[in-house]
Order: structure tokens, then sequence, then C-alpha cells
């Protein structure tokens, strides 16, 4: 008799591969050794399966079986009472399975084994092969085998052979609705408790540097489809590898997932009497209590995460180094430039001969010693290790041998060095660069809460061109050889699903270079500034793609520019403001998408905060503390307690004061632009930073009042869609400086650098503005109303901010109502006629035109004519020939 059999807890791809199977053993008989998980239960009760007649083990004699075909399974520990014969020499086996080899492996005479998904990936395979045709109902149970083993083609063990099965058994009639109906069920009341019991329970611990989660829960009743709670557990706190026991009854169930090549789960369960796959495994464990279990689990971890990190990807580089003939002070200037704690030594020939450390020279410069060469007092005794050196040689070195630093040496050339903090935020399991071989990321150390590709978010969020764009960034980069990274608030922005396409590119290496290559595979030219080592690409259509090589910047005093030298991407993102700017995605084609977070700004992004990278930020750049201010307001996130404390030691230092005030204007420029611009000043005020742009600058109640009335007047002049341009944050300027008198806003506009035509507006139109209040003001008291020409000369030749400042600062009804007339009606009026006309009606050409000019409008505003006709009728009237030529 021929039987095919599965898995004992049978699911999905276990029936599935058993029906296929049937097709190619017409006459076997179908078999469950032992239970169904719960959804095959299910399935079981509502299909037409009972036309396949399938028995139940004991309903067979297990010593007439002469073939038996095992699908899903080649464990003898899952197979139930078929391991009581499986040793029969007369038996013949057939195996069709994709698990891995474990010491319960079955030998078969015939074996179809491959790493797949799914088995019933595997018999799709043999029914092309052999051209047989699935019935719709087979393809349909076949599909959900297919679906469940590969968490709908989405689990990382999926491969391309499962895709093209799907493919196959949709196009021979699978219905997907069913396979909807079996697969994506609604959770029940106990399988809600269990999972909330779980994500309370969940803990994760730091094995070999990778980060395992070990939920586990005990209940005394049982709960089906643990599976899927795992599964949703895994995806809601976005756990590389997870291990889940719960106790139910009499036994405890176990069921893993792994994302990382360093932990192959099934072959951990296997310590357990499970098995299963790299990435999915279960297990099944009786006479344990669960406390006892939960500690094999930890002690068992140990020796199977392998780490798969090598020097290459702990390492920084390019290295700082030093010469033999160079002095201590030139050390020491070094390590405080670029807060080095040890620097390798190079001689002539750039071999490294010796290390020297940071308590070394500060020993050094305590005795005077500022001028005593480096080879005088540098380690000599030290280890080096190549890029393909193992995690126990790097430990080593700095552990054994006391070392702050392990140069990364090849064929006698430095390449990199991997520090004492690289190496314990590796222990500690902040590895999100750390990644196996298929993830190439070349950067070596950092920090980071959770790995992650933002390719699916770039595909959903970005319009098809910007896609397009930066895949032929990063194929450029690959021809050159170069790393490439996007970074700042684009990425930020991505996380946050916030509209931004101001694209930032950093490339480890020459980026003018780059952005020179790049200029020659599309139409587009190319703006370079040599100093900084930065490119602007500038396309037809104008948008613009910044390109810069990765810097480090050191300041040689408090608040002065920067000094830039070429470094890695970890180092220019240090340079930069907060942690949450830091994030940065790799563009190269083999690893495009793949984030990387060296200082917890996914984190902070998290948790909602905006924080310095080191205490020395505000000092060195005081503009941050602007910045700090305007991230917090835009984001709608939270400055951090230690940040805040930094922020104000800057402003107790007077900090602003040591920078070039057109830097805090370009800053406040951002700041009035931004939409919480009253929250906004309302901090700056909080931290005194306005005093710094002049000390009677003040943000109360009263200044809040008066923005609030300027966005209303922005707000109505926005929606009269006019078409004409304005700078909204010309107008808050002018509402910011409003309690200043002329010579405080000359002052202030001094000290700002603000630009020349600005100057005119707050030096002339700003004060024309305020006694225009005062004349309006007037007039309203003798209730006069004034005709439209009045109007007209009061606002005409003002620009539409200083109006809309008019607008906001009178609380006049009437002035409003004339401010409108005059914006929606009034200064669009022309004069008809022209000096052509003019001088046909015998006028000979001179200044007076203007007069005459000036007459006719004055009477058009105040609708005293309309028409060509009645204009020149007027000028009849009142111009004279002979007056207009005694007047010339």
């Amino acid at each position: 008799m021929d039987v095919i059999a599965t898995h004992v807890n049978a699911d999905f791809d276990g029936l599935g591969a058993m029906i296929a199977a049937k097709r190619l053993y017409p006459d076997a008989v179908l078999v469950f050794p032992g239970g169904q998980e719960r959804g095959l239960r299910d399935f079981l009760l509502y299909s037409t399966l009972y036309a396949y007649d399938v028995k139940r083990i004991r309903d067979i004699d297990l010593h007439e079986v002469t073939r038996l075909i095992l699908v899903d399974v080649r464990n003898s520990s899952r197979i139930g009472k078929f391991a009581d014969i499986i040793k029969n020499p007369d038996l013949v086996i057939h195996i069709y399975d994709h698990h891995p080899v474990d010491e319960h492996t079955i030998q078969g005479q015939v074996e179809f084994i491959q790493e797949v998904g799914a088995t019933t990936t595997i018999m799709t395979q043999l029914f092309i092969e052999r051209e047989i045709v699935p019935t719709p109902d087979e393809a349909t149970m076949m599909m959900l085998g297919l679906y469940e083993d590969t968490g709908h083609l989405l689990f990382s063990g999926t491969t391309p052979k499962d895709f093209q099965a799907a493919a196959f058994l949709l196009q021979h009639g699978a219905n997907l609705n069913t396979v909807a109906d079996f697969l994506v069920r609604e959770m029940t009341s106990e399988q809600v408790d269990l999972l909330n019991e779980l994500l309370k329970a969940c803990q994760k611990i730091i094995v070999n540097g990778v980060e395992v989660a070990i939920a586990s829960a005990s209940i005394n009743y049982y709960v089906g489809d643990i599976s899927s709670l795992v599964h949703k557990l895994q995806e809601i706190e976005n756990l590389n590898v997870l291990i889940v026991a719960v106790r139910m009854e009499d036994r405890i169930f176990m069921v893993g997932r792994s994302r990382l090549s360093e932990m192959h789960i099934g072959e951990f369960f296997q310590e357990f009497g499970g098995g299963g796959h790299a990435f999915a495994a279960s297990a099944t464990v009786r006479d344990l209590p669960l406390a006892q279990l939960l500690n094999r689990i930890e002690k068992n971890l140990h020796k199977h995460i392998r780490s798969r990190c090598e020097a290459s990807y702990l390492m920084s580089a390019p290295v700082k180094t030093l010469s033999v003939d160079s002095t201590v002070e030139d050390a020491r200037e070094l390590m405080t430039r670029f807060n080095f704690n040890a620097v390798p030594i190079l001689n002539d020939q750039q071999l490294v001969v010796g290390i020297i450390t940071r308590q070394v020279v500060e020993k050094a410069a305590h005795h005077k010693l500022l001028k005593m060469i480096v080879s005088e007092m540098m380690n000599t005794d030290f280890q080096t290790v190549s890029s393909s050196g193992s995690l126990a040689e790097l430990q080593q070195g700095i552990i054994e041998h006391n070392q702050r630093c392990v140069p990364v040496v090849d064929a006698g050339i430095l390449v990199g060095v991997v520090t004492r903090t690289d190496l314990l935020r590796y222990m500690l399991g902040d590895r999100q660069l750390f990644a196996d071989e298929s993830q190439g990321i070349p950067e070596r150390s950092g920090l980071q809460l959770k790995r992650k590709n933002l390719q699916r978010q770039i595909d959903t969020q970005l319009p098809e061109s910007v896609r397009l764009l930066l895949h032929q960034l990063g194929t450029v980069a690959d021809q050159l050889g170069l790393q490439i990274y996007l970074v700042g608030g684009f990425v930020r922005d991505l996380l946050l699903r916030q509209p931004n396409l101001d694209i930032d590119i950093v490339v480890e290496g020459d980026g003018i270079e780059f952005a020179e290559a790049f200029a020659k595979t599309t139409q587009c030219r190319v703006r370079t500034h040599e100093k900084f080592g930065t490119a602007v690409i500038v396309f037809p259509d104008g948008f613009k793609v910044d390109i810069a090589s990765a810097r480090l910047e050191y300041y040689d005093r408090p608040a002065a520019l920067p000094r830039v030298e070429y470094a890695s991407i970890r180092h220019d993102l240090y340079r930069r403001d907060f942690t949450i700017n830091t994030l940065t995605i790799s563009l190269n084609q083999n690893h495009f998408g793949q984030m990387l977070d060296f200082f917890g700004g996914q984190r902070d992004l998290k948790d909602k905060s905006i924080r310095a990278l080191h205490n020395l930020s505000f000092i060195e750049d005081p503009t941050r503390l602007f910045r700090a201010v305007r991230f917090e307001q835009r984001l709608g996130f939270d400055i951090g307690r230690q940040t805040e404390r930094l922020m104000r030691s800057a402003v107790q230092l007077r900090s602003v004061k040591k920078i070039a005030g057109v830097r805090i204007l370009h800053e406040l420029e951002q700041i009035l632009d931004e939409p919480r611009v009253v929250a906004a000043l309302n901090r700056l005020d909080q931290f005194d930073l306005l005093k710094f742009i002049d000390p009677k600058l003040h943000f109360g109640e009263q200044s809040a009042n008066l923005f609030v009335a300027a966005e209303r007047a922005s707000s109505w002049f926005d929606l009269l869609y006019t078409g004409e341009s304005y700078r909204r944050w010309m107008l808050y300027l002018f509402c910011l400086f409003d309690n200043l008198s002329e010579k405080g806003v000359s002052r202030v506009g001094d000290w700002l650098g603000v630009p020349l035509k600005d100057r005119v507006l707050l030096l002339e139109q700003l004060p024309k503005a305020k006694q225009l209040l005062k004349l309006i003001k007037q007039r309203r008291n003798k209730q006069i109303d004034p005709k439209n020409s009045e109007i007209y000369l009061w606002f005409n030749g003002l620009s539409v901010e200083v109006i809309l400042y008019l607008m906001a600062r009178s609380d006049s009804e009437n002035l409003r109502k004339w401010i409108s007339l005059y914006m929606t009606d009034l200064r669009r009026e022309k004069v008809i006629l022209n000096g052509k006309d003019l001088i046909a009606l015998g006028f000979p050409p001179g200044k007076y035109f203007q007069d005459i000019f000036d007459f006719l409008l004055k009477a058009r505003l105040n609708l005293e004519i309309d028409t060509r006709e009645e204009e020149i009728l007027l000028v009849k009237k009142h111009f004279s020939n002979s007056n207009a030529s005694s007047s010339c």
C-alpha cells in the first residue's frame, strides 16, 4: 500500500503538498499522522476534501505500507507512528520537502529537496515539468499552502521559484478569495488576550551582538494558531529575532521567527525537539516547567547565534594619522580637533609603527613635553588585523592588549581602525550596519534603534521622476566605485511621511567629481564650490540636487565658520545639528534604500525629541539654537532635557553675539516662514534668544495678537488669487520689529546684514506706514471719508508686505475696507491716453505730461471719467496748448 503523509500538527503547506502528491501517486492513500492546525481544521469542515478520502493513521495497518511518500517533512520525530516503520528494510520512502537537515532526518530512496519557501512550490515545479494541469480546487489548496508558508510571499525565505509557482497556480484557477477567507482571519478574544500578554512579557537580550526578543505566557486553556500571533508580534515590535513560548495545559508550544542570517531559527529549535527553516520554526515541549525552558533558551542562544562581523564592517575610514616626527603638540591638537582617544603613527613608508593615546599625550603636556616627538612615547607593542579579521581577533587586540583602537591593515596599508566604542556598540547590539554580506553596507560603526530598508517608502511616497533620479545617482556612483547617500531632512521627512523634495546627497569621495560625471549621463548643468567640495546639479526644469563630499568639520574657536576635511559618512553625519537629521539612505544599487542610523535618529523620531549630537554643539554653532526651536515647532516635537540645558548654557555664554548677524537673519527668515510662527517666537523668547537681536525685543501677548492679525491679513490676500508673490516672512519681520524705534530698526538691520532692497522696506516704507496709521486715525476721528484718489496716494508705492502689515496693525474696519478697495481695484486703474496721444492733441513733449497723467488718473479713480473720449475732453478743458508750451 502506498501512503502519502505529512507532519503532525499539519498545516496548509502539508495539505497542499499531499493533494499535489496524489496526482503523482494516484493509488496512494492520504493520511494525517496526527492533528491539524486550527486554520486547517476549519478548512476541512467546509471544503470538499472528503472526496479524497483522507484517512487517520489509526484507520490503516502500518504493516501493509510498502511505500511511504512524505511531504513537507523528513524529520522522524514529526511523523507520529509512521516513525515505527521507517527502519523497515522493505519500506520504500519518497520525500518532498524544503526543511533543512537535522539529526532526525530520514533518508529516502527518492528525494526532492529544495530551499524554497514552501513544499507546495516543489510540487508545482514537478507539475510544470511533467505538464500536469491541476484542477481549480487542487490549485486553490496548493495556493493555500504556498501563501501560508511564505507569509503571502513576504517572508524573507521566499524565492523567485515561489512566485513562479504562485503564478502557475493562479493561471490554473486558484481562488484567492478562498485563500483570503482561510488565511486572513480575525483574532478570537482568546487570541487577543494572549497577544496582549506576549506584548507585555516581551523582553530583549543581546547575544553576540544580535538583539533577540523572548516572549512567554502561561494559560490554562488551548489557543490555536499561535504562529499568526507570533507574526503579528514580530510586525508590531519590528523584531529581527523572536522566540515565543506559551504553556497551555500540560505542554509548551514554541514558535520562532528570524530575519537575520546570523540566527538559523530552525537549527535552534532542534534543541527542543522541533525544527523548521532558517526564518521560521516551531516545537512542542512536554514535562518541563516554563521557567526552566526559558533558561535553556537563553543558554543555548549563545552557541547558535553566529557573529559574521568582520573588521571591515566595524572599522571607520579614512583614518587620521600622525607621522613619526610629529610632536606631542601636534597629537594633542589633532585629538582635540576630532575628539580622538588614540591615533595610529606612520613611518615614512606609510606603515603603522605605533599608537599614541590621549592619556599619554595629556601626561606629556602636563610635564611640558609638547615639543617631544610622538615616536619617543608611542606604544609599539600593538596588534593589527586584516579587513577580514574576526570579532575574536578584535576582542584580543582591545581587551588582551589593552588597545584603544585596532588598526586594520591590508597588504601593509592602513585601511581603517576599530575603536573600543565600535566594538562595544556591536557587542551590545547596536548593529544597524554590521549586516550580513547581502546588505553590503561598507560604513562601519554606529548606533541605531532598528535596521530598516526604506525601499517601500521610496516607492510609495516619491514621484516616479524622483525615484528614477535616485537610481541614476546610485548607478553613476557604482560606476565610479563610490558610496553615495541621501541625507538630512529628506530622509527624516520620508520616515515622517511629510512631503520634501529637497534632495541632499553625500558622496564618500570627491563630490564635485561625482557631480561632473553624473552631468555627462543626462541633461543638466553643474555649479561647484571648490572650498567645501560641494556642487549643485541643476536640471532644465529648475529642479536641483545638492552634492557634497563626506566631510568632517572642526572649529578654530566657538561660533567660527568651520574648517573642512574629507571623512567617512559617519563623520559627516556627526557634524550635523540634531540626531533626527543624521539619518541617511544608501543609493548604491546593491543595497539601495538601506537606512543608516548612527546616532539614534529613529529613536528620537519615535520619541518626538530634538536632541543635539554632542555637548559643544551650540557653542560651536549658535545658529543651532534657533534651528532647534524651528524643528521643535515644525514637527511638533519637544526639545530634550539635556539639549535644553545645553541651549540655556550657550545663551548664558552669549554665544550668539559671536557670529555674524546675517547667519541669524537666515535662521530668522526660516522661522518666520513656518506655519507655527507664533509658538516658535514664543519659544525663542523663553530661551532669551530674541534679546540678542535687540535687547528691547520681546514676544508677549500683544505681539502674538499682532501676528495672528497678520496671519489673517495674509490669508485674505492669498484668497484674492492675484498671482502676485510676496514674502510672508518679511510681513512677520515687520510685526516682530513693531515696538522698535526707527533707530532700533536701523541698528538691528545693520547687525543682521539685511540686503539693501529690504533695508528700504525697513527704513523707509515701514516708518511711512506707521505715519500713515496716525493720519488715518485722525481722518477717522473727524469722520471724513477719503476719496478714492486719496486712498490710492496713501498706499501707492508700498510693498504688499507693508500694506498687509498696515491691515494687521490697525483695529479700524474702515482702514481694512480702504486697503481692500486699493488692493482689489484702485491699484489696477490706468490712464488710457499716452504720450503719443498728447502729442497728437498738439501738446509738445515735456515733463508736464506726468502732471496731465496724474490729473487724469485722479479723475478716473474718483469715477469722474471712464472712456477715452472723456479723458480727451478733460485734457482739452483743463490744459491748453499755449499753457503747455509756456510751461515747457
